[in-house]
């Protein structure tokens, strides 16, 4: 056994657990959030669930029945659920000395030090709910795989309260029957056939294997996941993020584009919130790859391109980044098609000094300074304080969000207010 405890906590149906904290109307509502654009379902409470409601549902497809069955939707805010998930990873910051964020809502915590880890994973979701409004479920284990498998279960049995902990050879025993094989973390659709044809139908089936045979059938993960299984710790949490090794900005346009000015604003627009995440990750690029396409499901004449834009060097600055996106926009562009998607991608990244350096053609120095100030203003004041002309202001083209609600923490004009 590793004689550690880790915690998993995760926000339930996180999306929507931030919707209904500022509109306590939502509460016991069936509510999903939909995806950029009022694409598809990408969040459901239990309620829509409840009412046949899939995840990954198109709206265009479930919105009669939504508006039939009085089913909220919202369109996705992402500002507010960030600025939610910093939040709720605060307080997590306050019981764990060590906390992975592993994604917007998902954490794990090391407990190991706690004299009583269930108790104090119990304290912590109520001091989350309290201070938030965010429920969470918390997972123990002494692994991470064993405590998402414990987070899983406090997901499905009511009973739990919240909180499972599979700290305890008893608890394994007694709670892993219970867990399909296909809830496993890292255990994939494909991979959760070839189990079930092998006779591995539940987590404790699968803790029973030889690792060997494990590994032959899911290469070295499978293996892992055995041992991690009986609490043999393969993986330390991750307390510093990796190196990003690319960075993607794509958006469906809120209505197709046909005209190139139009198309150089789009591009110009993604190329500088590719510059702030560059920026953000402490890392630079030395080339940005631009594509656009039409719609595979719209009348009219196809066309799907992609070309590269080289730097002078490798960089963070979103003026360059720009200058290259849009040399390429130009290069691909044709006219004569209605542009349903595009987007610019940045790959190869380094940290600063690892980038290779050119002896002419030397960036302006001052240019670092500038990014910083843009920065420093758009968090001051709100993304998209200040931006390059370029990226336009009349942004027409820009995705549908006909159903967001307000960025009622981080915009002072959208703060809610309380009357007495």
């Amino acid at each position: 056994m590793s004689g550690r405890v880790y915690a998993l906590s995760d926000g339930n149906s996180f999306y929507c657990s931030c919707e209904r904290v500022f509109d306590p109307s939502l509460e016991h509502r069936p509510v999903i959030v939909l995806s950029n654009n009022d694409g598809c379902a990408v969040a459901l409470t239990p309620e829509a669930k409840a009412l046949g409601i899939k995840m990954g549902a198109p709206w265009f497809q479930i919105r009669e029945q939504c508006e039939a069955q009085g089913i909220v939707a919202r369109s996705s805010n992402y500002v507010l659920y960030g600025d939610m998930s910093r939040r709720v990873n605060e307080i997590y910051r306050l019981y764990a000395a060590e906390v992975e964020v592993y994604s917007i809502d998902e954490s794990f915590l090391d407990f190991s030090d706690a004299p009583n880890p269930a108790a104090l994973a119990r304290e912590m979701r109520a001091t989350v709910r309290r201070w938030t409004g965010i429920p969470t479920r918390v997972g123990l284990g002494p692994t991470r795989v064993l405590a998402k498998a414990a987070n899983q279960l406090a997901k499905k049995r009511p009973e739990l309260e919240g909180v499972c902990d599979l700290t305890t050879a008893e608890a394994r025993d007694r709670l892993l029957p219970l867990l399909e094989i296909e809830d496993v973390w890292g255990v994939g659709r494909a991979s959760a056939a070839k189990l079930m044809a092998a006779g591995v139908k539940t987590a404790a089936d699968l803790r029973a294997m030889d690792p060997r045979t494990a590994r032959s059938m899911l290469t070295v993960v499978g293996e892992r996941l055995v041992r991690e299984m009986n609490g043999v710790l393969c993986q330390e949490l991750e307390l510093e993020p990796p190196v990003r090794q690319g960075i993607a900005v794509t958006r469906s346009f809120g209505r197709p584009i046909t005209a190139l000015p139009d198309m150089l604003q789009a591009t110009a627009f993604y190329a500088t919130r590719a510059g702030e995440k560059l920026r953000r990750h402490g890392v630079v690029a030395s080339h940005i790859r631009v594509f656009m396409h039409t719609s595979r499901f719209a009348d009219g004449p196809s066309r799907s391109v992609s070309g590269l834009a080289r730097m002078v060097e490798a960089t963070s600055d979103t003026l360059e980044l720009v200058r290259a996106a849009s040399e390429a926009t130009r290069r691909l562009w044709a006219p004569g098609f209605r542009y349903a998607k595009a987007g610019v991608m940045l790959d190869d990244l380094v940290t600063p000094d690892l980038a290779p350096r050119t002896l002419i053609d030397r960036p302006d120095p001052r240019r670092e300074a500038l990014m910083g100030a843009m920065d420093d203003l758009n968090r001051r004041f709100g993304r998209g304080a200040l931006f390059p002309a370029q990226a336009g202001i009349d942004r027409r083209w820009s995705i549908k969000a006909d159903m967001r609600s307000p960025a009622y923490t981080t915009r002072l004009s959208e703060t809610p207010v309380a009357a007495a």
